[in-house]
């Protein structure tokens, strides 16, 4: 935050209120980044160095996608996976994010867990963290459910899961479950969501999304001829960010997604060269708020 306050004062000339308004913080808050960037050296006549190549890819997102923020963690070796960079990026991001009082959605996959061990522990009151997906039972390191019940436990807060598979076997099956099944109340709890967090899948058969074995190849090649280029909550994006239709809809245990699109903080978390399409898609579709990427992944979505 101090290297983009200075970008913003120096290089763009931006008042400190607007600064500060930008970043969300007190104008006290931006004299003290700048003096502390002056201090460091991180400032002479512009900001120089490799943190600010980042921060221009970070304006950069911004302005292209309409965030309101866009953190980009430095790239790691060539052909190296950006995963743990992202994932120690979103947690301090998280960190901030939330409050007491707050209601928060969680997604899954492997950023997202990867991500715990970066969060700041707080001791928050009256906060409630809800699952967005049904259980992935032979996921056991990426479960949803694991990581809403580790995510709860950093922020003392209440865990709420969707103790169903996130896939059934059919429309009725998904009805008896959310009617019979005590499923209801955690759905209309993630209809009023202050914060989600997200990450996305690609349609390879290498990701995450596949290895589960929750979907079978016939299933994901049917997927790809629609036209799907990855997926949020298993729910699959053609290239232009829109639903796919195809039957796997119907079965899907989730919640809402047009609640999810609601809630006022939408934070998604993704990279890698297999994911730039599905995350172009899920920035139209989502349009978050708040992106956490990679260096190499940030400079292939401004192309």
């Amino acid at each position: 935050m101090r290297v983009r306050a200075a970008w913003m004062y120096y290089v763009e000339e931006m008042t400190q209120s607007d600064i500060a308004a930008k970043l969300d913080i007190g104008r006290v808050s931006v004299v003290r980044l700048l003096a502390e960037a002056r201090a460091r050296g991180e400032v002479r006549i512009s900001v120089s160095g490799a943190l600010a190549d980042l921060t221009a890819a970070e304006r950069a997102l911004e302005a292209r996608y309409g965030l309101k923020s866009a953190i980009v963690a430095p790239a790691p070796g060539k052909g190296e996976d950006p995963t743990p960079v992202i994932s120690a990026a979103i947690g301090g991001a998280l960190s901030d994010a939330v409050d007491s009082g707050m209601t928060v959605g969680l997604g899954w996959g492997r950023t997202l867990l990867e991500s715990l061990p970066f969060i700041e522990p707080r001791a928050l009151e009256d906060m409630r963290v809800v699952s967005l997906l049904g259980g992935i039972s032979e996921a056991h390191r990426f479960n949803p459910e694991e990581f809403v019940w580790r995510f709860a436990q950093i922020f003392n807060g209440d865990a709420f899961l969707l103790s169903a598979p996130a896939i059934v076997d059919s429309l009725e099956t998904k009805t008896a479950l959310l009617h019979r099944c005590g499923l209801r109340s955690t759905l209309d709890m993630a209809e009023k969501l202050d914060v989600v967090v997200l990450s996305v899948g690609g349609i390879e058969r290498n990701s995450t999304t596949y290895r589960t074995g929750y979907i079978a190849e016939a299933e994901r090649r049917s997927l790809e001829k629609a036209g799907a280029v990855g997926d949020i909550l298993f729910h699959f994006l053609d290239r232009d960010g829109a639903l796919v239709d195809h039957p796997i809809n119907e079965r899907i245990v989730s919640a809402d997604m047009e609640a999810i699109r609601r809630a006022p903080e939408r934070i998604l978390a993704s990279g890698g060269p297999e994911k730039i399409d599905i995350i172009r898609a899920a920035l139209a579709y989502l349009r978050p708020t708040i992106l956490v990427t990679d260096e190499t992944t940030a400079a292939r979505l401004l192309d």
